[in-house]
């Protein structure tokens, strides 16, 4: 016999699949921001963190069932989205995105042929991604703020740390979690996460120690003048006043090319290298990984077309710039939609 009602029942079902999704999403979207960066993280990828955020919320719309309202939410979606993250590192060929001065000694080379393609480099994060997540959001024993804990040298650092400690240290040091909350999350005994934790924080006192040189989170006056100054010496092309910027230890990196250069006399041989070939330059101000930020657009002698050339990212130490880290193509692209910026500068902007 047929049941002429099945169709009407099945319509009333999916209807209900879809506010119950919905209703879903409206209560973990307030997660989104503060889980993409932690993705980031673990990940030293912009775009890989929001794939990966994404696969882990349809990961938990799927065991919702599981869940059942035992304790916090957002506990729950750290735990899918820190598995998410450890078992793609898994299936990664290279678990490590660094920065050039991580994987080689610094060079007075300059560039020819073709950068290497075959690196996944650490990328710059927008602060438009994470500005916003609430303060208070570390707990009590964080070690580490979260301006501090999102910075790029930061980020570099924890991606030479295997995936579990990775996840250990900022789970316990930058979210401020306690050992037995990060075991029932990571799975394994508290014995195990201590562990993992202390061995973690040996390297990271090696290579980031307690008296290492902080950036300021808010710029004072002198340094704004020497963002000024930085904007004034690129567009007029002032080499001398580029460099008169830097520490006489600075160092200048530029993924995808695997050079980078320390020291003012090296940095300046670079860029009287380079700049020769170009008739111009704009810079339009914005933020990356909690710190000074440019796009920079260039045009060449015979364009006169300005068109994205790199996003820069500044660690300004006391009154002078510490590290210029400058993403250049084919990755500059696919960073400046990252950034929301266009790929030539609007009128606005110039």
């Amino acid at each position: 016999m047929t049941d002429y009602n099945e169709p009407e029942s099945e319509q009333r079902s999916a209807q209900n699949d879809k506010l119950d999704r919905a209703a879903f999403e409206r209560q973990v979207e307030a997660f989104r921001r503060e889980l993409r960066l932690h993705c980031y993280r673990m990940m030293g990828s912009p775009h890989e963190a929001e794939d990966l955020v994404q696969e882990a919320y349809l990961r938990a719309w799927r065991s919702l069932d599981s869940f059942e309202g035992r304790g916090s939410l957002r506990a729950w979606l750290y735990q899918i989205a820190t598995n998410v993250c450890l078992n793609a590192l898994a299936h990664r060929k290279d678990q490590l995105r660094l920065l050039p001065d991580q994987r080689s000694l610094p060079t007075q080379q300059m560039p020819s042929g073709d950068p290497p393609m075959d690196i996944g480099w650490l990328a710059p994060y927008p602060d438009s991604h994470w500005v916003g997540i609430a303060d208070d959001a570390p707990g009590p024993a964080a070690r580490y703020e979260t301006r501090e804990s999102v910075q790029l040298a930061f980020v570099a650092l924890i991606q030479q740390l295997p995936p579990r400690q990775r996840a250990v240290v900022l789970l316990c040091d930058v979210l401020g979690w306690s050992a037995q909350e990060t075991t029932s999350l990571l799975g394994g005994s508290s014995a195990s996460i201590n562990s993992a934790l202390q061995r973690a924080r040996a390297t990271l006192s090696k290579r980031y120690p307690e008296d290492r040189p902080r950036g300021a989170s808010v710029m004072d006056q002198a340094q704004r003048a020497l963002i000024e100054r930085y904007v004034r010496a690129w567009e007029s092309a002032d080499l001398d006043g580029f460099v008169s910027l830097l520490k006489e230890d600075a160092t200048y990196a530029m993924p995808p090319w695997g050079l980078w250069y320390r020291g003012r006399d090296s940095i300046r041989a670079f860029f009287a290298y380079v700049w020769r070939g170009y008739g111009g330059f704009r810079l339009v101000a914005t933020g990356a990984n909690g710190q000074p930020a440019f796009a920079l657009y260039s045009r060449t002698p015979k364009d006169p077309t300005y068109r994205a050339h790199s996003i820069q990212v500044l660690d300004i130490q006391g009154d002078a710039i510490w590290a210029l880290t400058a993403y250049l193509k084919p990755l500059a692209p696919e960073l400046f939609a990252e950034f929301g910026l266009p790929l030539t500068p609007t009128e606005a902007q110039r």
